[in-house]
């Protein structure tokens, strides 16, 4: 009896074997790991469309063209408790070849990054902040006749005539709000303080005031003796509002809207970003898919109306240049890979 809380105390403090205590540590260790998988949701697709066409003493005329487009999209969402961390990577590229023109132009050029974080106020309510970058790829140009014209002589020397670069515009988004998410299919953000930055990195872009940051100054010789501001700052309201759901087995249907109004410059003139996306799966790999893109900014000026000449070349009416609505649409056939 006396010997037995001796054997007791010693059955309590026995030394584990190293294979012993590394088999309970890689144990805990996927525990931890499997509980942590549980909070994120990853997941994204790639694409990549093919249209090719040929024609050869074509009777019915036409012109034989090739285009291609990539998507990428990935979404990568952390849920645990309170908190709530939204992730969305957003990137297209595509080009375009027609008849004997020798260019590629570009049709489709998007980088879209986006970061939100809420912590839960109410059931459906969360406090929220918003960090947005938007931008593109690759230099833009004017389309005149199917052709870019990627030059143009000032006097006597031959410039280039890119209407839009890499950072030429890019567009950075700082919001602080509420966000309001009843289900996992919709979700509607408002931020009355916002801070807006619009970026134009190609200086020549800069001095012509491009995209509606502070021009160049120039003497009466027509010599710069300011820079163009690169960039542009505004503090305004900002509304996003985002919703997606399967319309009907293997075709989905995404859509999200965006709405801002500079407190300080024209609060009734409002920024207007709308985006949609219906997919349809043919099987695994094969997708079709249509894409829209509404764009409405006061600040961008785009070609309203071309200007009208007589047989000689001269001007009848000159063209209208202002703010307008931009519209774009894609449809899309192709191998596509979701993850």
């Amino acid at each position: 009896m006396l010997l037995l809380p001796l054997s007791s105390f010693a059955q309590e403090n026995k030394v584990l074997t190293a294979d012993e205590e590394k088999a309970i540590t890689d144990k805990l260790r996927a525990q931890t790991e499997a509980a942590d998988t549980l909070k994120w949701k990853k997941g994204g697709t790639f694409g990549l469309n093919f249209a090719q066409t040929y024609l050869d003493n074509w009777a019915s005329g036409g012109q034989s063209s090739v285009s291609a487009t990539a998507l990428f999209s990935y979404f990568t969402n952390y849920k645990k408790g309170k908190d709530n961390w939204d992730n969305n990577f957003d990137f297209a590229y595509g080009l375009l070849r027609q008849g004997d023109a020798g260019q590629w132009i570009k049709t489709d050029d998007r980088i879209d990054i986006s970061s939100k974080y809420g912590r839960q106020a109410s059931k459906f309510w969360y406090y929220s902040g918003l960090l947005n970058f938007r931008s593109q790829f690759a230099p833009g140009y004017t389309i005149v006749d199917g052709k870019e014209i990627r030059t143009s002589d000032v006097g006597e020397e031959t410039v280039d005539a890119r209407i839009s670069d890499f950072l030429a515009p890019a567009y950075s988004l700082v919001a602080l709000g509420m966000d309001f998410k009843p289900n996992d299919k919709f979700s509607a953000f408002i931020a009355p303080a916002t801070l807006k930055m619009t970026m134009v990195m190609n200086q020549e872009l800069a001095d012509a005031g491009a995209f509606g940051v502070e021009a160049a100054q120039f003497d009466a010789l027509g010599n710069k003796i300011a820079d163009g501001e690169n960039m542009r700052s505004e503090i305004g309201g900002y509304v996003k509002i985002a919703f997606k759901t399967d319309l009907m087995e293997n075709v989905g249907l995404q859509t999200k809207v965006d709405f801002f109004s500079n407190y300080e410059n024209n609060p009734g003139n409002i920024d207007v970003n709308w985006e949609t996306l219906i997919s349809m799966k043919i099987n695994k790999y094969l997708t079709t898919s249509i894409s829209t893109q509404l764009l409405y900014d006061d600040d961008i000026d785009v070609l309203r109306k071309a200007a009208q000449l007589d047989d000689d070349g001269n001007v009848l009416e000159p063209a209208s240049i202002g703010p307008g609505t931009q519209f774009k649409e894609v449809l899309a056939i192709g191998f596509s890979y979701v993850f």
